[in-house]
């Protein structure tokens, strides 16, 4: 018999089951409090359910837990760099942040990317597989009973692209917020998107409050193609007319993520193009970030943040530069994982 993933079952699905297995409905209620609130990672803790249900569990479910591979932790800010493995073997990455706001984890959300961007770690060993929400679940849980801190906010902004694995990750946004779950407002949680148009306009009716952020890079449809494939199936005129309406639905400030990078797109007149384009998407916010240099490109970090940085302020477009937390330990995303293929 193939085992159930319990922990990616929404609580009406949860309901659902335990209907199926001649339980009272109530008994769901009682067990998703059991996995999402009190975290446990055996059905035999239940302390409140029947034994002969708990046989039931433990005969046709499983409960996912991610296992640390590895665990790097930074002598300059304390962030926390983990690797986890699922029971299949495959690999992402987790990396928790402290801020004077609380405690920030960035997940990923897939298995490797298949978005292609040029400048970019996570795409360089491929595409494997979508995560489950069990899997995004994970990484939350798992960090929190190994680090001993309380996630109080959360970035889909790891290895993987969120929109590409969308219907996974409404999943995990509606069992993340429920009451009787983490309990987390999805008001706490930002998504970066490469720009899947589509998705971005079904996510803005969907209005569930969550920050969107924008992996923008370049603003002219000739440099943004060059570093970011995507952007030849949806341009730059059609992603920056998805974020309109995103703002229009929800009311959400758009934030969109620029990785400069020397001699590609620091310059004034790319500066000069970005005011430009975002100037209908207003109020927004620019995240400049210096990029992170990887072995396989030679994009350089950029030398003129500050310029930049200035020339879009003057020109009324918000914007600052991205603090950089972990430097030690190559926090950055996808070169762990993609470190330790090779040590397999």
């Amino acid at each position: 018999m193939i085992k159930k993933d319990i922990l990616s079952f929404t609580l009406s699905e949860l309901e659902s089951e335990v209907l199926s297995l001649g339980e009272k409905k109530f008994r769901a209620s009682q067990l998703y409090g059991w996995l999402h609130e009190k975290r446990i990672t055996a059905f035999a803790e239940c302390a409140n359910l029947p034994k002969t249900f708990i046989e039931r569990l433990e005969t046709e479910y499983f409960i996912m837990r991610p296992k640390v591979i590895r665990k790097l932790v930074s002598k300059i800010d304390g962030t926390i760099k983990y690797l986890y493995e699922f029971p299949d073997g495959e690999r992402c990455e987790t990396v928790l942040m402290s801020y004077k706001h609380g405690n920030s984890l960035c997940i990923s959300t897939q298995v490797g990317c298949k978005m292609g961007c040029s400048f970019c770690a996570s795409t360089k060993a491929g595409f494997v597989r979508d995560l489950l929400p069990s899997e995004l679940l994970g990484q939350i849980y798992e960090t929190e009973r190994d680090s001993g801190r309380k996630v109080e906010s959360l970035v889909l902004m790891g290895i993987g692209e969120p929109l590409d694995n969308f219907g996974n990750v409404m999943t995990f946004l509606e069992i993340l917020s429920s009451e009787k779950g983490k309990n987390l407002s999805l008001r706490h949680v930002s998504l970066s998107t490469c720009g899947i148009v589509p998705r971005i306009r079904e996510l803005a009716d969907m209005k569930t409050g969550l920050t969107l952020s924008v992996s923008l890079h370049a603003p002219t449809d000739e440099k943004r193609s060059a570093i970011m494939p995507i952007n030849k199936r949806y341009n730059t005129a059609e992603l920056i007319d998805a974020c309109r309406y995103y703002f229009a639905q929800t009311g959400r400030r758009i934030s969109f993520e620029f990785a400069l990078i020397d001699g590609v797109n620091d310059d004034p007149q790319t500066a000069k193009e970005l005011v430009r384009l975002l100037k209908p998407v207003s109020p927004c916010h620019v995240n400049l970030i210096p990029v992170n240099e990887i072995r396989e490109r030679e994009y350089r970090k950029s030398g003129r943040v500050r310029e930049f940085t200035k020339l879009l302020t003057d020109s009324g477009i918000n914007a600052t530069v991205r603090r950089t937390l972990g430097a030690d330990i190559s926090a950055a995303c996808g070169q762990l994982r993609r470190d330790s293929l090779s040590e397999k």
